[in-house]
């Protein structure tokens, strides 16, 4: 690697195909497309508003491949909504959690997604990680006119009226990621991807980025979700000779291959992986033996030094547990709750069309700094930050952005980009 690379010591998908019913038309595609261009169906709301409490869902994996990372999320919702309770609810209504497995698998989103709007009669629905499973849950909520507030930061080149996109866009993790590695001399890069939506997009905008940035791209794998096997993937790193690894794996392949990537000799300081979906809770279960000094690019560390995080990760240990990690997915999903309810009460109203009519400039005071919705795109400001593992298995921030950096989904702003949304 480049010897003006130096780490400094100071200081976030399922490899599946879209389901058939789920597959992106024009007007849904990860390719740029405004997803809620087209008409909804304008079908009629059942949700109540009658009694003392109002439905909201979560849905996210609890069992398979992808729970490793989701559990911790479900758990994330039930303290924010429990919080909120304690402190009168929403409109003067409790909240009623009705939660759900999406197992997974893009196509049990989609029908839980289904039955927590048109069974269950919820007002908003909390969750889903992979792309994979955001795309095929997407038709249902712009079909039923609903709300999904999708916490997990994604590729982009989407935006939706239905879905709220508490987590990182490209140019508030991907982007600045990449920038920091040029700063640390960086000049070539090996991309390795889970074989599904996120990680193909990601890694299109990266090799995109590179030419125009002096990176050179050394190689490019794809693997199922799920893998064990990476031997023939590190090996062939460990002979490209690229400065670092960018690393979009998602779910217990990290473990796999983290676990290779140390077998066969690779540290973090000869060759640094800055991965953009492993965070504090994956650190356990990957060994932090297996990954300590490697990087992560984020907007939320559990050792963010301010004092709503100072109350935050204390709230979340006495309910789950000591050992209990806080991490930047679970946070963002806390916040989707906060804004969720901060946005029903601007507008006054539970209903689909108010909320989206007030969305814009919500904000609330969250862990990770200040976050506002933009009412055009559903996304929010989000501080950038990069962190690396200690040997304690937390995270530590080693850059952040100077002031919280406002959404670009569609990366308008970067010439480079040019064509990507198409």
């Amino acid at each position: 690697m480049d010897a003006t690379f130096r780490i400094p010591l100071t200081s976030s998908h399922h490899a599946e195909s879209l389901p058939p019913a789920a597959t992106p038309g024009p007007d849904q595609t990860g390719c740029g497309s405004r997803a809620g261009d087209a008409p909804s169906s304008g079908a009629a709301s059942c949700v109540d508003t009658s009694g003392p409490t109002i439905k909201v869902g979560s849905l996210n994996s609890l069992s398979g491949t992808m729970a490793i990372s989701e559990v911790t999320v479900r758990d994330a919702i039930k303290l924010a909504v429990d919080e909120i309770n304690a402190d009168g609810g929403v409109l003067g209504k409790q909240i009623e959690l009705i939660g759900e497995d999406g197992a997974s698998e893009p196509t049990v989103f989609a029908e839980k997604a289904e039955k927590l709007i048109s069974s269950d009669c919820v007002a908003a629905v909390f969750g889903g990680w992979t792309s994979s499973s955001r795309k095929a849950m997407l038709p249902v909520f712009e079909s039923n006119n609903a709300l999904l507030y999708y916490p997990v930061q994604y590729e982009g080149l989407e935006s939706s009226p239905n879905i709220f996109y508490t987590g990182a866009t490209t140019n508030q993790q991907i982007v600045p990621a990449l920038d920091y590695l040029k700063e640390q001399g960086v000049t070539s890069l090996y991309l390795v991807g889970s074989d599904y939506v996120f990680p193909q997009t990601a890694n299109r905008i990266i090799k995109a980025y590179a030419p125009a940035n002096g990176i050179e791209i050394k190689g490019e794998d794809y693997t199922p979700l799920g893998s064990t096997d990476f031997s023939t993937i590190v090996n062939k790193i460990r002979t490209a000779d690229a400065d670092a690894v960018f690393n979009t794996l998602n779910g217990d392949s990290n473990v796999a291959f983290f676990r290779e990537y140390r077998n066969v000799g690779l540290t973090a300081q000869e060759m640094p992986v800055v991965s953009v979906s492993i965070a504090e809770e994956e650190i356990g279960g990957i060994g932090v033996q297996n990954i300590e000094g490697q990087l992560t690019a984020w907007n939320y560390y559990q050792t963010v030094d301010n004092p709503v995080n100072k109350a935050f990760v204390p709230a979340y240990k006495d309910e789950f547990g000591a050992a209990k990690p806080t991490s930047d997915p679970m946070e963002a999903t806390y916040v989707s709750v906060y804004l969720w309810k901060n946005t029903v009460e601007k507008a006054n109203s539970f209903d689909v069309d108010a909320i989206q009519e007030n969305a814009d400039g919500v904000s609330f005071d969250a862990p990770e700094g200040t976050v506002t919705i933009d009412g055009e795109t559903h996304h929010i400001t989000k501080t950038a930050r990069i962190g690396e593992i200690r040997p304690d298995g937390l995270i530590y921030t080693v850059w952040e952005s100077p002031a919280p950096i406002e959404p670009d989904p569609y990366l308008k702003s970067y010439p480079w980009a040019a064509g990507l949304a198409s």
